[in-house]
């Protein structure tokens, strides 16, 4: 089994007037929220060969967090995964097939209707993943991601 892990942004302060959304920081809570992300991910050996992460500032500092607890590891900023469905998302983590264990960093709604599309098959209906939750979903090894093809192995939230 291969993993894909789906860690959405913590709570990030409110945009300011005329900021730009992609420009909002991460607020306190938000923070402790990362961190505790982090530790969880350390604490179940659930470290990632590669990361894809939006470019918001929500998102980098949501990793930047989450490293300090697992440490360094092959990371890159994803332009696409920013505002991205859950085709968008599949198919950037299919261009990664070789990873035992891919994080993707983004927001909902589309996390969230990933993770319902790979386990149960349906992305329609509003599931809920708080910010700073992590779904880890199991695929079989050599099977290209599809609906319905995964198994929802743990989910976490702050």
């Amino acid at each position: 089994m291969r993993e894909l892990i789906l860690l959405r942004h913590a709570h990030a302060e409110p945009a300011a007037q005329g900021q730009a959304d992609l420009d909002r920081p991460l607020s306190a809570e938000g923070l402790a929220e990362a961190e505790a992300a982090g530790r969880w991910l350390a604490e179940n050996k659930l470290v990632p060969d590669c990361v894809l992460c939006s470019p918001s500032r929500r998102t980098r500092e949501t990793l930047e967090a989450v490293l300090g607890a697992i440490g360094y590891v092959e990371q890159r900023i994803e332009p696409s995964v920013y505002d991205a469905t859950p085709g968008t998302l599949i198919g950037l983590a299919d261009t990664h097939i070789e990873a035992e264990r891919l994080m993707l960093v983004g927001h909902n709604p589309g996390l969230e209707r990933l993770a319902a599309l790979l386990h149960s098959g349906q992305s329609g209906d509003y599931r809920g993943m708080p910010p700073g939750g992590i779904a880890v979903l199991s695929v079989p090894v050599g099977t290209g991601l599809e609906p319905g093809v995964a198994q929802l192995s743990a989910f976490w939230w702050p």
